[in-house]
């Protein structure tokens, strides 16, 4: 047999080696799967109610807005705007702290960052700024602070707010300095790149997108626990404050990116009269809102067809992954106040007092489990309650809301499988040994 054709055959039957492995190990799976168990049957409940109640309230109101303002970033904002302030050649105390600022503005979920997080990485972004940015969304979340000092007590509050910010920038400068060398080629290509031209002032472009990030925001305004103060005011006017907002950002598009005045006018009538005929339920409105802007913009030969392609292509790159994660993530771990898989009692036990192990497990914990903004508050209260451990309970703090399984799959493709697992790694690092230090000082 001559030789190439031998070791065609041999990796041939590699491949097929493999194949019948996955087959064999599927079905295996499938022959034992404990179908009739209760504790099976309630986790894969767990699963698709926590699916369902990640899709009513989250994908709606919080990714698609983010989809949009990411394809925003990606069309409408010139990479030497970008390298500028973020870039790899940046000045560092300029994009660390662009980042971590602009980040904790937002008080996004771990989820919800990502379609940003991914606009201004591929615009050019340095990868720490970047990272930076993509920790201090989730985690610097002022409501979410405010609550944990609150509920849990002020020295916990306040150790997460300083412990937030001081991550930020230190995984950013971490990440900076574990892919340096990337970072160096990187920052001499944008060195030689020539100066873009752009097709309108940045104050138009900047005044627009924060027009989408006012409407992402103040939709997605939490109640407060108390009906008294600023918080439950703007809670209460939230969606009259959207309203001012999606005005605003449809004037910008009249009046900056030449779109015809009677097409923003018709998508602007369904929402309008289902705002007003059906008030209880804002979200038909806003649903409305995203089909009419889609409708507008989808197909235009111009910057704005450009803008909901790169809108489209976000959203098919990270919202399949995102729903698979959140999927295997109830099936594990379950919903707040509901077991999955695994028992509830054992993470309990594996939390308790202030050991190496027990601040360990608590970060990576958090850091696979899936938290809506907010809810890692109730969840720890309880948790505390049960014997958890100060130090435990301020590392999951740390990681948890910044962290999760379906987080991890869209970061993995958006920059790799090496820098993904050294970014997890600076997170759960830091928040173990974050944990131990404020275990032992309280």
């Amino acid at each position: 047999m001559p030789r190439a054709r031998k070791e065609n055959t041999v990796m041939n039957w590699k491949r097929e080696g493999r194949i019948f492995l996955i087959i064999a190990a599927v079905f295996l799976a499938t022959f034992y799967m404990p179908v009739g168990e209760p504790r099976f049957d309630n986790a894969i409940l767990e699963a698709l109610l926590l699916l369902r109640s990640y899709a009513r309230e989250h994908v709606l109101l919080c990714l698609i807005p983010a989809f949009f303002i990411a394809g925003a970033i990606s069309v409408f904002v010139s990479k030497n705007s970008v390298m500028k302030y973020l870039g790899a050649g940046a000045h560092k105390a300029v994009a660390y702290g662009v980042a971590s600022v602009s980040g904790s503005i937002l008080a996004v979920c771990s989820c919800t960052v990502l379609p940003l997080f991914a606009g201004i990485y591929r615009m050019g972004a340095g990868l720490g700024p970047a990272t930076a940015f993509l920790y201090s969304g989730p985690a610097i979340n002022v409501l979410a602070i405010i609550l944990t000092a609150r509920v849990l007590g002020p020295e916990l509050g306040i150790a997460r707010a300083l412990g937030a910010v001081l991550f930020s920038v230190v995984i950013g400068l971490g990440m900076h300095l574990f892919f340096r060398g990337e970072e160096l080629e990187r920052a001499k290509v944008e060195a030689a790149m020539p100066d873009t031209p752009v097709a309108r002032p940045l104050w138009q472009t900047t005044t627009y997108i924060a027009l989408m990030v006012g409407i992402l925001v103040f939709a997605n305004w939490g109640a407060p626990s108390s009906d008294q103060g600023l918080w439950s005011m703007i809670f209460r006017a939230k969606w009259l404050v959207t309203s001012a907002f999606a005005l605003g950002f449809a004037a910008a598009l009249v009046r900056w990116f030449r779109m015809p005045l009677f097409r923003v006018a018709a998508a602007a009538v369904p929402p309008t009269l289902l705002a007003a005929l059906v008030p209880e339920h804002p979200m038909l409105s806003f649903g409305a809102g995203i089909i009419g802007l889609s409708t507008i913009t989808a197909g235009r030969e111009d910057e704005t067809g450009e803008w909901f392609g790169s809108t489209w292509g976000f959203a098919k790159q990270i919202l399949p992954l995102l729903l698979i994660g959140v999927l295997v993530a109830g099936l594990l771990l379950g919903r707040p106040g509901h077991e999955g898989l695994i028992p509830s009692v054992w993470v309990s036990r594996a939390v308790g007092g202030n050991s190496l192990w027990s601040n360990l497990f608590a970060s990576i914990a958090g850091a696979f489990m899936y938290f809506a903004t907010l809810t890692e508050v109730p969840i720890l209260q309880g948790l505390l309650g049960n014997g958890m451990g100060k130090g435990p309970a301020l590392a999951l703090l740390l990681a948890g809301p910044a962290l999760s399984l379906p987080n991890m799959l869209v970061i993995r493709s958006v920059m790799g499988t090496k820098k993904t697992a050294v970014y997890v790694s600076l997170v759960v690092v830091m928040a173990t040994v974050s944990g131990i230090i404020y275990g032992a000082l309280f």
